[in-house]
Order: structure tokens, then sequence, then C-alpha cells
């Protein structure tokens, strides 16, 4: 596996980990991966820039409220 496949997988799993040890159960952790792939679509189809996306919260997004 070169370097460039082996940064985004190393951060895929870490962000998994923190999520799980952070109680999101496996649905919610599909909602965020699946938030986060329509927010890349979306940037995709509109050109934008990173910067000019809009800050996303827990009060935009129902629903992702970790277990503690």
């Amino acid at each position: 596996m070169s370097t460039d496949q082996k940064g985004p997988r190393i951060l895929a799993r870490t962000f998994f980990a923190q999520l799980r040890s952070s109680g999101y159960t496996p649905h919610q952790i599909i909602g965020i991966a699946t938030e986060l792939l329509d927010l890349v679509t979306e940037e995709l189809k509109q050109g934008e820039k990173p910067a000019d996306v809009a800050q996303v919260t827990t009060e935009t997004t129902p629903g992702f409220q970790p277990r503690v």
C-alpha cells in the first residue's frame, strides 16, 4: 500500500476509534459517514472551496449525540 493510501486509512481508523470511545453507536457512525459524503458531494457539485462550507454543529445535525 502506498503512502498516499495509508494516510486516509489511518485517519479513518483513528476517527472511528475516537467516535466509538466517545460513545457513538455503529448506526450513528454510519450516519456521520453518510453526512460527510453528502457534504463532499455538495462541495464537488457547487465547486465550493473548503472555507466556503458552512460550520456544522450538533444543532444542525440532530440525532448525533454521543452516549456518555
